[in-house]
């Protein structure tokens, strides 16, 4: 009997916190500073409060998730356990949505930074050597890439140590100590309640990825306690960052107003430390891009390999492994290809795609905890009605909220991509008659060695 290739444990506690933070992207705070400072009146770290506190909700309820069921598969083996399997299949297509689409955005970002550098080079050059060298990488071994994350990250928060430092120095030196002291830059004149919590509903996309950690759960060591763990540090280290960045620039320059507030951390860069820093800043963006692609990637093809394992995709090609590499080769290919249609739209088109998955399986997961709870409670178990009811109650309220938030475009391609899922859904179980394929439990176990 030939054994089948499997996922390898290889990851410890630091190298989950760090591939979470590589797929947040700590620069993107000031990526779209100008945006959040904008539309909250120059109260940008209070968005990024407000969201980091609803988001921990949901963090929450992904750890206690990852400890119930420690497999790969993220909000779609969650939901498809806890809930039922039909509505486990539509949440994981609606999350492809986020986790297929979203390195795509992350590559045209890095792409059109470059672009902007160096115009004779066109775009698609950019786009095709960010999606080879990550592919490369990932396709050799999460250990290889979990290394290149260690330098990618290295360089990224060197570059925030550094953007803060420089702020902090141009403040003292113009104005004293005492103006790094302020409550203006959370509430003044021109911000207000209803204009930070806007601003908050934009700073909660910065925290998409923190849900990715989960889908490595089959390449982590001791995946009960050091998932969840790790879900919340990332959570709670992404939130702080952008706090503390968000804060200190927004001393830097009080208010919401901006000659062009897309650009908004470059001019403030060089302004702080002038032309040398503004190159060095510019090459933190694009090495942040980098590696929240490789993280990025490395989640999608996670997702569609469990969704191939059970047979959902077809298993033959989604949920085989290379027998050298032990990687999911093919889904690793195809999320390269969906990256190339990065040179056919804007940022703005791209983005629109990401987000109705992301906050649609935050709402599905919260509600899979309690489902978990009542279902263990039936069986005699009893669990923290803190825990597994009232905080994921919570955290279902505040995802929902946000999920009406999103632009009419967004929900429309959300509900036509739903839609084919359903058909797709129903072609699989023979008109809903029967439950989408699922492992035999020879494979379960296997999964949990």
């Amino acid at each position: 009997m030939t054994t089948q290739p499997s996922l390898t444990r290889a990851l410890k506690l630091p190298s989950l916190v760090l591939f979470g933070l590589a797929y947040l992207t700590p620069l993107i705070v000031l990526a779209i500073f100008g945006v959040i400072a904008e539309t909250t009146g120059g109260a940008s770290p209070s968005a990024y409060l407000v969201a980091m506190v609803a988001m921990l909700f949901t963090a929450q309820s992904y750890g206690r998730m990852a400890v119930a069921y420690p497999v790969a598969g993220s909000a779609y083996t969650y939901i498809r356990r806890s809930i039922d399997s039909r509505i486990g299949f539509l949440a994981g297509w609606a999350v492809l949505l986020d986790y297929l689409f979203l390195p795509m955005v992350i590559w045209l970002i890095g792409g059109s930074y470059l672009t902007a550098q160096f115009p004779d080079i066109p775009i698609g050059v950019w786009i095709v050597a960010f999606i080879a060298i990550t592919t490369l990488l990932n396709v050799v071994g999460v250990k290889v890439a979990d290394k290149a994350n260690y330098l990618l990250m290295a360089f990224q928060l060197l570059v925030i140590v550094l953007f803060v430092a420089l702020s902090v120095g141009t403040l003292v030196s113009t104005s004293g100590a005492s103006a790094l002291v302020s409550t203006a830059p959370f509430f003044n004149d021109t911000s207000s309640f209803d204009k930070i919590t806007a601003g908050a509903a934009i700073a909660a996309y910065s925290f998409l990825g923190f849900d990715a950690v989960s889908t490595l759960t089959e390449e982590t060591i001791e995946p009960k306690k050091t998932v969840p763990k790790a879900i919340m540090l990332v959570a709670l280290i992404g939130g702080a960052i952008f706090v503390v960045v968000s804060y200190t620039t927004q001393l830097i320059h009080p208010g919401g107003v901006f000659d062009d507030s897309a650009s908004a951390a470059s001019d403030i860069a060089l302004k702080i430390g002038g032309q040398f820093f503004g190159a060095v800043f510019l090459a933190g963006l694009v090495v942040s891009q980098f590696a929240s692609g490789l993280a990025a990637q490395a989640s999608a093809s996670r997702l569609l390999y469990a969704m191939g394992r059970d047979s959902v995709l077809p298993k033959k090609i989604f949920g085989a492994l290379n027998k050298s590499f032990h990687t999911p080769v093919f889904n690793l290919v195809i999320t390269g290809a969906v990256g190339l249609v990065a040179m056919f739209l804007d940022v703005a088109t791209s983005t629109s795609f990401i987000n109705f998955g992301a906050f649609t399986a935050f709402t599905l997961v919260n509600v899979s905890v309690i489902a978990y709870y009542l279902r263990q409670r039936r069986s005699g178990q009893r669990l923290s009605v803190l825990f597994y009811v009232v905080m994921p109650a919570v955290g279902a309220i505040i995802d929902g909220f946000l999920l009406s938030q999103l632009d009419s475009n967004a929900i429309t391609l959300g509900l036509i991509w739903l839609c084919v899922g359903v058909v797709v859904l129903g072609i699989i179980t023979k008109g809903f008659r029967k439950a989408p394929p699922e492992m035999v439990m020879e494979e379960k176990e296997a999964a949990l060695v």
